[in-house]
C-alpha cells in the first residue's frame, strides 16, 4: 500500500531539503552556473554544463539528489520542476534532435558515456516475469545507472509533465534500414518498466534499498572509475600502461600493477630495485674473481717451486750418474 502523500509540491519540498545539506547546495550551485549561463555562440557552455552535473550526481547523497530527480508528483507544477531538475534547456535539448543511433555511436567514442550507457542496459533491463519487473531484481542499481548517464551526450530526461516516461534527446527519423534498431533502442528508455517502477517506488518510498545504493568508483567516474569515474578525463591509455619513468623501476611499476587488478601485496623480496641489482651482481661478480684468485695463488706457487725442486733434484742426479759412468 502506498503511503499518503503530502499535499505540496514533493520536487520543490526536495530543493528545500537540498538547500539545508552542504554539500547537496555546493554541487547543485556548482552546474546551476554553467547550465544557465549564455554565451555568444550557444545557448550555454554544454560541456562544462555536463562536467558540473556528473560531479553532482557523483558526490551528492542520493537521499538529496534522488530526491530532486525522482520526486512523486500529482499535478503539473511538481512534474515541470522536476523535469527542469537537470536544467533541460543546456543539459538535455538542443538545435536539432540527432538520430538515436548517431547519438548512441557518439556515446560509445567517449569511455565515460560508454561505460555508463553499458552500465545502464544491465541494470535496467526489464523482466516480466520478476516481481519488480526488473531482471535484476534491484531498484537502486537502476536508478543509479540511470542518473549515471545524466551529464555524458546520453543524458535522459522526462518527456513530459503527464508520466514517467524518459529518453534521451534523439529520435528515429531518418533512420533507413535501421528503423526497428532506432526503435528498440529509444523504447528502452521510453517504455522500460523496470526504470518507471524503480522511479516510482522510489517516489513513494516502497523500495528503502534505494536510498542506500552503492555509488560507482569514479570514474567518473568514475571511473571509471570515474573515473574515479570521471576526474580522470583523458587518462583512458595513461591507466592501463606501465609507467616507463627512469625513476621508477620497472619492478615497482609491475608490482603496481598487479596490485592495481588483484589488490594483492607483491612479496617486495622478490622485487629488487634494478639498479641495486646491478651494482650487487657486479660487485659480487668482482669480489667472488678477487676472492677465487687469492684462494689459488698460495697453492700454484706451491705446486710451481715444487715442480723446480724436483727437476733441480732429477738434473743433478742425471750429472752425478754420467760422472759416475766415465769414471
Amino acid at each position: 500500500v502506498e503511503p499518503v502523500l503530502s499535499k505540496g509540491n514533493n520536487c520543490l519540498d526536495a530543493a528545500k531539503a537540498c538547500n539545508l545539506n552542504d554539500t547537496c547546495k555546493r554541487f547543485r550551485s556548482a552546474y546551476i552556473t554553467p547550465c544557465t549561463s549564455s554565451t555568444s555562440n550557444e545557448i550555454c557552455n554544454k560541456r562544462k554544463c555536463h562536467k558540473a552535473l556528473r560531479l553532482f550526481f557523483d558526490k551528492v547523497p542520493p537521499k538529496h539528489s534522488y530526491g530532486m530527480l525522482f520526486c512523486s508528483c500529482r499535478d503539473v507544477a511538481c512534474t515541470e520542476r522536476r523535469r527542469q531538475t537537470i536544467v533541460p534547456v543546456c543539459s538535455y535539448e538542443d538545435r536539432e534532435k540527432p538520430n538515436c543511433l548517431n547519438l548512441q555511436e557518439s556515446c560509445k567514442k567517449n569511455y565515460i558515456c560508454r561505460s555508463r550507457l553499458a552500465d545502464f542496459f544491465t541494470n535496467c533491463q526489464p523482466e516480466s516475469r520478476s516481481v519488480s519487473s526488473c531482471l535484476k531484481e534491484n531498484y537502486a542499481d537502476c536508478l543509479l545507472a540511470y542518473s549515471g548517464l545524466i551529464g555524458t551526450v546520453m543524458t535522459p530526461n522526462y518527456i513530459d509533465s503527464n508520466s514517467l516516461s524518459v529518453a534521451p534527446w534523439c529520435d528515429c527519423s531518418n533512420s533507413g534500414n535501421d528503423i526497428d534498431e532506432c526503435l528498440k533502442f529509444l523504447n528502452f528508455f521510453q517504455d522500460n518498466t523496470c526504470l518507471k517502477n524503480a522511479i516510482q517506488a522510489f517516489g513513494n518510498g516502497t523500495d528503502v534499498n534505494v536510498w542506500q545504493p552503492i555509488l560507482p568508483v569514479q570514474t567518473t567516474t568514475a571511473t571509471t572509475t570515474t573515473a574515479s569515474r570521471l576526474k580522470n578525463t583523458g587518462s583512458e591509455t595513461t591507466n592501463n600502461e606501465i609507467p616507463t619513468h627512469n625513476d621508477s623501476p620497472a619492478c615497482a611499476n609491475l608490482q603496481a600493477q598487479k596490485k592495481r587488478k588483484s589488490n594483492e601485496s607483491v612479496d617486495t623480496e622478490l622485487c629488487l630495485n634494478e639498479n641495486a641489482i646491478g651494482k650487487d651482481s657486479t660487485a659480487g661478480v668482482s669480489t667472488s674473481h678477487i676472492s677465487s684468485e687469492n684462494s689459488l695463488a698460495l697453492p700454484r706457487s706451491f705446486y710451481l717451486s715444487t715442480l723446480l725442486t724436483l727437476m733441480t733434484l732429477a738434473l743433478s742426479l742425471c750429472l752425478f750418474l754420467n760422472s759416475s759412468v766415465v769414471l
